[in-house]
C-alpha cells in the first residue's frame, strides 16, 4: 500500500471514529435533552396520541379528551365548566405550555410518569396509561364563590382549617381553557385573552398580591398578644385619636370619625376597624416583631406551593417608624393574596395551628391506585398559642355580630371575620380594594371553613366600596356552601 492510500485510509478511519463518537454523544448524552426540547414536535404528537388522564373535582372529572378531525395530533383536551375551574386546572394546549395543575402533573396526565409504568411497560418502553389528579376542591363552595363574585373583578379562597384542604380557588373574570386546547384555533384565542385589559388569565386567588388593608390588623393583634404588649383583647390600649404618624405632622384618620377608637381595646378596635390603634401598635411592637409574626403566617414565603406556586405575600423591611405604622393597617408595601389571608383566618380558627394548605388530595394511576396521598403528608405548625387564637376568634365574632362585618352572618353557624378597604393608587386616587377574611363553624355538624375574598373592581360607586358591602357577601355564600349539612 503506497503512502497516499495509507494516509487516506487513516483519515477515513478517523472520520468514521469521529462520527461514531458524535453519534454516541448525541444518543447517550444529548438525546434526552433533544427529546425534551419544547420545539420537538414528536413530544406533542406523543402526548396527544391518546386521551390524557383527568383532574377530578368532587368525584367527577372536569377534564376530558376528544378526537381531533385533522392533523397529526389525534386528541385534544376538553373541559367541563371550564371558566368555573380555570383557576384550578389551568390549561393543556397543543400550542402552548400547560399551566396550573395541568402543568404540574403533565407527566402523570400524559402517562410518562415513571410511577405509572408496569414491568411490561418498562420492558417494552411503552407509555403507560395516564393517571388522574384528585383535588380537594368542593364543587359547591367553588360555584358559590364564582356566582357570588359574578361580574366583579376579584379572587376568593376557602380552606378547611382542620385539614388544610383548599375547598375553593376562584378568580374573576375567568376564561374557558377549551379555547386554547386546539393548535388550529389557540393562537387567536391567546391573542384575545392576553390583550384583554381585564386580564382573565391572571389567577387573582393565588398569584396577585394586593394591599390587604385592615384584614392585616389580625396579624398585628396576634403579634401584640403573643408579645405580651397587651394581655387580652379586652385590655385598653394607649391609642390617641387622631394618631400622628411618627416623625411627621400627618394625622391618621379613621373611616368612622364617631367610632370609639381613643384608647380602644383590641376587640373594639377590630369591631370598628380603628386605624389609630393598630398603627400605633405596630410602632410599639417594632417592624421586626410584626414581620416575624407575619412570616409565621406565611408572608415572605417565596416557595408556597399548594401545589401551584403562589406569589409571595410581602411584609417589608428597613422602614421608617411612620411606614411601620402604615403597615399596621395593611398599607405601605404590605401585600397579600386571598390564599394568604385565608391562611391567617384558618390558623386562628384552628386554635393557632396552620395545617399546610393544599388543593390536591391524591394522585392515582388509571386503575385508581394511590401513588401519593397529600392529605396524609399535610404538616402543621403552631402560629400562635391556643389562648391567643381563642381571644382573636372572640374578637372576630364581635366584628360579624355587631361590627363592620355583619353581612357575613350565617344562620346556624358561628362566624368571625375582619373587613378591609385598602387604598389603591397614589393618594388613594383609584377605587379601593375591598377585602374580607373570616372563619365559620357549624353549630350542628362542627364543620369549619376559613375564607378570604378580595374585590379588586366592581360596578359599585366609590362611596359604596367596602369589605362589608362587596367582599363579605361573597364570603358568606362560600361559608354557607361549606357548612351545609
Amino acid at each position: 500500500m503506497n503512502k497516499t492510500i495509507r494516509r487516506a485510509s487513516v483519515f477515513t478511519l478517523l472520520l468514521v471514529f469521529a462520527l461514531l463518537v458524535r453519534a454516541t454523544w448525541v444518543q447517550f448524552y444529548e438525546g434526552q435533552a433533544l427529546a425534551d426540547d419544547k420545539d420537538n414536535r414528536r413530544n406533542a404528537i406523543e402526548t396527544y396520541s391518546a386521551p390524557l388522564g383527568n383532574i377530578i373535582v368532587g368525584g367527577r372529572s372536569v377534564t376530558g379528551s376528544a378526537p381531533t378531525k385533522t392533523g397529526d395530533l389525534k386528541y385534544k383536551r376538553t373541559y367541563t365548566d371550564g371558566e368555573l375551574y380555570a383557576a384550578v386546572t389551568g390549561f393543556a394546549s397543543q400550542a402552548y405550555a400547560p399551566t396550573q395543575l395541568e402543568g404540574i402533573y403533565t407527566d402523570l396526565l400524559n402517562g410518562t410518569d415513571s410511577r405509572l409504568k408496569s414491568v411490561m411497560d418498562t420492558l417494552t418502553n411503552q407509555r403507560a396509561d395516564p393517571g388522574n389528579v384528585v383535588t380537594t376542591i368542593d364543587p359547591d363552595v367553588q360555584k358559590a364563590a364564582y356566582d357570588a363574585l359574578g361580574d366583579k373583578k376579584g379572587g376568593a379562597v376557602a380552606i378547611d382549617p382542620k385539614t388544610g384542604k383548599i375547598l375553593a380557588v376562584v378568580s374573576t373574570p375567568s376564561y374557558d381553557p377549551s379555547s386554547l386546547t386546539d393548535a388550529n384555533t389557540a393562537g387567536a384565542a391567546w391573542k384575545k385573552l392576553t390583550a384583554d385589559p381585564e386580564k382573565p388569565m391572571v389567577n387573582r386567588a393565588l398569584r396577585q398580591p394586593l394591599p390587604p388593608g385592615s384584614t392585616f390588623k389580625l396579624v398585628v393583634a396576634a403579634a401584640a398578644l403573643e408579645d405580651g404588649l397587651y394581655s387580652s383583647v379586652d385590655e385598653k390600649t394607649a391609642s390617641p385619636d387622631p394618631y400622628t404618624l411618627p416623625g411627621t405632622t400627618r394625622d391618621l384618620s379613621n373611616e368612622n370619625p364617631n367610632a370609639p377608637c381613643t384608647n380602644a381595646t383590641i376587640r373594639t378596635a377590630l369591631e370598628y376597624s380603628c386605624n389609630n390603634v393598630f398603627a400605633k401598635m405596630a410602632v410599639q411592637l417594632g417592624q421586626d416583631k410584626v414581620k416575624a409574626m407575619a412570616e409565621k403566617f406565611g408572608f415572605n414565603d417565596d416557595k408556597l406551593d399548594v401545589p401551584v406556586r403562589a406569589y409571595t405575600s410581602v411584609y417589608p423591611s428597613d422602614m421608617y417608624p411612620s411606614q411601620t405604622a402604615l403597615t399596621g393597617i395593611g398599607q405601605f408595601d404590605v401585600t397579600a393574596t386571598p390564599l394568604q389571608m385565608a391562611m391567617v383566618s384558618a390558623a386562628i380558627a384552628n386554635g393557632g395551628k396552620l395545617v399546610s394548605p393544599h388543593m390536591v388530595s391524591q394522585i392515582t394511576n388509571s386503575g385508581g391506585d394511590v401513588l401519593q396521598d397529600y392529605d396524609d403528608d399535610a404538616g402543621s405548625k403552631e402560629i400562635v398559642s391556643s389562648s391567643t387564637a381563642e381571644q382573636l376568634q372572640s374578637a372576630m365574632q364581635t366584628v360579624v355580630e355587631k361590627g363592620t362585618g355583619t353581612n357575613a352572618q350565617v344562620p346556624g353557624a358561628t362566624v368571625g371575620g375582619k373587613t378591609g378597604t385598602a387604598q389603591h393608587g397614589e393618594n388613594n386616587s383609584q377605587v379601593p380594594y375591598a377585602w374580607f377574611t373570616s372563619y365559620g363553624k357549624s353549630d350542628s355538624s362542627g364543620k369549619e371553613v376559613a375564607v378570604a375574598v378580595v374585590v379588586e373592581q366592581s360596578n359599585a360607586a366609590r362611596s359604596e366600596v367596602s369589605g362589608n358591602g362587596l367582599a363579605a357577601p361573597v364570603a358568606k355564600a362560600m361559608m354557607e356552601a361549606a357548612l351545609k349539612d
